[in-house]
């Protein structure tokens, strides 16, 4: 306890003041996803000089860094100093070359520090959507044309967190999870598209009327390429540009109401999707002969199921207004997914939660969460646990499903500064056990409790 005390206060002391606008997060404007704030479309740089903006050129630049330790539970207690800083870059090519609504963006993250998560807690939902193995990588690059404000496209390294299966409501957390959810992330190659891997792809979006979008996208379906190692050790610099693996698609359409600035109503959205790759998937249970991949005749190597899909739904209704500011005020979202059981770990996936923002006027920035999510193991997974179980007796731990409950303050030091003290639940990390064909196998994992704080500085 005492470490993370130390490295809470180093965390402190790192942190300074610089100046930047503060803006709304919605579909249209792409944003940080462990920030909720744009880095795509600043107008406004803090500190950093931006000679350039009238030649259609932008620069921006992010620092989050973090310290988190669990006191309890888990494989074993620790703490981490964790950051990531993201260079991002933007060019209107149509003020600088004369192409017409085409404009670039692209960003760099250097990444240092550990992770609770793939260290100590070994948990689904991972406890910072920036814990990632050190690097310096290529995130996003790609090139977007408009159309008027009805349609877009948008083709290069792209992620999908910032577009698909997002509610504006989640962007005050820290838990990955409530970012590019875990029935995504862990039931996809490579994790999919989102930090801290882009795919090349291309989304096309059509804003069919004020009340309706639909957009899709085709993705590489493995950003890193196969391998048995870590994705991110695979792909360690983010310019693999691959597209010969069998491709992801993904779409969704959004209903919205009281969308327009000045509606008196207040506003919501509804949003359907889903997903399907195209390549092979392992069977959680069987080996290539049908024998269990515990039977100590099993040749360890699963039988290969062809593609996946996945279904998710999001409701997300703003409960509260503070006066006619459209930015403040009380939110609610909700968000489900499903997959099938006997290729996805993660069949069943679904969060909540609410996000109060700028309720007091003496603090119009400052933004507080509360959430909860749910991950249930799949039947197909549970039942290769019984196997293990049937095989070494009743002491081998069977995984079932893994909630987590999270309370976040977000406090605006000045514009451009946040601090964000944060405190996590996590009942049965892992299902509560480590999985059994990993090297750890066999070890019951003890429900954890994590505190962390967060800055982040956008220069």
């Amino acid at each position: 306890m005492r470490r993370v005390l130390i490295l809470l206060a180093a965390s402190l002391l790192c942190s300074v003041a610089v100046a930047q606008e503060n803006k709304k997060t919605d579909d249209l404007k792409p944003a940080d996803p462990d920030t909720g704030e744009s880095t795509v479309q600043e107008t406004t740089l803090g500190l950093l000089p931006n000679p350039f903006e009238r030649q259609g050129v932008k620069f921006a630049v992010t620092y989050i860094g973090e310290v988190l330790g669990n006191p309890s539970g888990g494989a074993k207690q620790s703490a981490v100093y964790e950051d990531r800083i993201n260079f991002a870059f933007d060019a209107d090519l149509e003020k600088l070359v004369g192409l017409k609504q085409v404009t670039f963006h692209a960003n760099v993250f250097q990444i240092d520090g550990g992770g609770l998560s793939r260290g100590a807690l070994f948990n689904f939902m991972d406890v910072s959507g920036i814990e990632a193995l050190p690097t310096t990588r290529l995130y996003e690059a790609w090139f977007e044309k408009k159309w008027g404000e009805k349609l877009a496209l948008r083709a290069g390294q792209l992620a999908a967190d910032t577009e698909f299966m997002t509610s504006k409501y989640t962007d005050v957390f820290t838990n990955a999870s409530l970012g590019w959810p875990a029935g995504l992330s862990l039931n996809l190659p490579s994790g999919g598209p989102s930090p801290p891997l882009a795919a090349m792809g291309a989304r096309l979006r059509a804003d069919l009327s004020d009340n309706l979008s639909v957009l899709g996208a085709v993705f590489d379906g493995n950003a890193a390429g196969p391998g048995a190692d870590d994705p991110q050790l695979r792909n360690r610099y983010g310019v693999n540009f691959r597209v010969n693996d069998p491709p992801l698609v993904l779409y969704e359409a959004q209903l919205q109401w009281n969308a327009k600035k000045g509606d008196p109503g207040l506003d919501g959205k509804l949003k359907l999707g889903g997903w399907r790759h195209f390549g092979s998937f392992a069977d959680l249970r069987f080996d290539t002969a049908g024998l269990s991949l515990a039977d100590p005749a099993s040749s360890g190597v699963a039988a290969s199921l062809s593609g996946d899909y996945g279904l998710y739904a999001v409701f997300e209704q703003k409960l509260y207004r503070v006066g006619r500011e459209d930015d403040r005020g009380i939110g609610v979202f909700a968000r489900g997914s499903y997959g099938p059981s006997d290729r996805n770990l993660i069949d069943l996936y679904a969060d909540g939660g609410l996000e109060f923002i700028g309720l007091s006027d003496a603090r119009p920035h400052d933004k507080f969460g509360v959430a909860a999510a749910y991950a249930h193991v799949s039947r197909r997974a549970r039942t290769l646990d019984q196997d293990f179980q049937s095989i070494y007796g009743l002491r081998w731990p069977l995984r079932t499903s893994e909630e987590l409950l999270t309370a976040v303050y977000q406090y605006e030091v000045r514009a451009g500064l946040t601090l964000q003290p944060n405190v996590q639940f996590i009942r049965r990390p892992g299902g509560g056990a480590t999985d059994p064909l990993g090297t750890l196998a066999g070890r019951h994992l003890k429900n954890a409790t994590v505190v962390g704080l967060r800055s982040v500085i956008k220069f």
